[in-house]
């Protein structure tokens, strides 16, 4: 039986033109602007999978360069603060569940909370849980080999950092490798309008700020300046700390474990990305639900998850076996 996601496609499929398949430059850049705001719309192309979507690139582009906004709006600590606030809750939201959780189900947790932390991770403008956890399993299928797609060390730092994902390849989902989490029809959801949670993150700040600005004028922040800081800088600064595991962790750091790729453990990568800079470690055994085996490897996403055990947020976090920590 077909999942509703499958029969989904199915029936764009069905629906498309003879001629939607390859489309003409303008019919093409029309159809990746809707996906800017509806993932599944058109889903047949054309083109080389491998080719950069030059319209995917633009909202890309503008994030980084709102962030020039700070030279309009000034600084203020509030600002700051926010923007560090937002980066902690929203990597935890990325490295605790889009991908200890939805990637490798290192532990369980209940459908309620699966979805908070869906939304939270979405609202880091790294699309939706499906899309990541999707990635990230054919990843660790074929690491380091030709099939990884976004591999340094057969295309480079640029490709492997951001390129990869601007492609109309890198825009899919691979549904097939992740049948337990399509299942969700609010993970379905929420996948398809993964714009949605950035624009009302961004929106709340604008109106924090502006009502900040009029009732608690000592804190010396407004409108644009929560929006620039707390949204656009504080995302921009995620996103690439996020994927230094992808382009620095497979280049630069130590070898603990023989895992047959280029992982490597780098404790810089650790700090910023709260714990996944233990990249070899994790390739090793990416069922864990901590990634820092030994007890110096500061791994704050582990800390903060058997945290939320306590309460009884998620359970059954898995362990490292002694027998496979041990080996070499």
């Amino acid at each position: 039986m077909n999942s509703p996601s499958t029969d989904n496609e199915a029936e764009q499929v069905s629906h498309a033109s003879p001629g939607a398949a390859s489309g003409s430059p303008l019919r093409r850049a029309v159809r990746s602007f809707l996906r800017w705001f509806d993932t599944e719309h058109a889903a047949a192309d054309g083109g080389d999978d491998h080719d950069i979507d030059w319209v995917r690139v633009l909202p890309f582009l503008g994030l980084h360069l709102a962030c020039l906004g700070v030279f309009l709006v000034g600084f203020s600590w509030f600002a700051f603060g926010t923007a560090v606030v937002l980066y902690a809750v929203r990597m935890f939201a990325i490295t605790g569940f889009y991908h200890r959780y939805f990637s490798h189900k290192a532990f369980k947790t209940s459908r309620a909370a699966q979805f908070v932390f869906g939304l939270l991770g979405a609202a880091s403008v790294q699309r939706g849980p499906l899309w990541w956890a999707a990635h990230h399993r054919n990843h660790h299928r074929h690491a380091d080999t030709e099939l990884d797609v976004h591999s340094p060390v057969h295309r480079g730092f640029f490709w492997s950092h951001m390129g990869w994902f601007l492609t109309r390849a890198g825009f899919r989902t691979d549904r097939e490798v992740i049948p337990d989490l399509v299942k969700f029809p609010e993970l379905r959801w929420l996948d398809r309008y993964d714009l949605l949670l950035p624009v009302l993150l961004a929106t709340g700040l604008f109106v924090l700020g502006a009502l900040l600005e009029r009732h608690a004028p000592g804190l010396g922040t407004n409108g644009p300046q929560l929006l620039v800081w707390g949204f656009f800088v504080s995302t921009v600064v995620l996103f690439h700390a996020t994927v230094t595991i992808n382009s620095l962790a497979h280049r630069f750091g130590s070898r603990r474990y023989e895992t047959g790729d280029e992982s490597r453990n780098n404790w810089l990568l650790a700090l910023i990305t709260f714990g996944e800079g233990w990249h070899n470690n994790h390739h090793h055994y990416p069922g864990s639900a901590r990634q820092g085996f030994r007890w110096w490897e500061f791994d704050l996403t582990y800390y903060l998850l058997k945290l939320m055990s306590w309460f009884g947020l998620i359970w059954d976090l898995k362990p490292v076996p002694a027998e496979l920590r041990r080996a070499r």
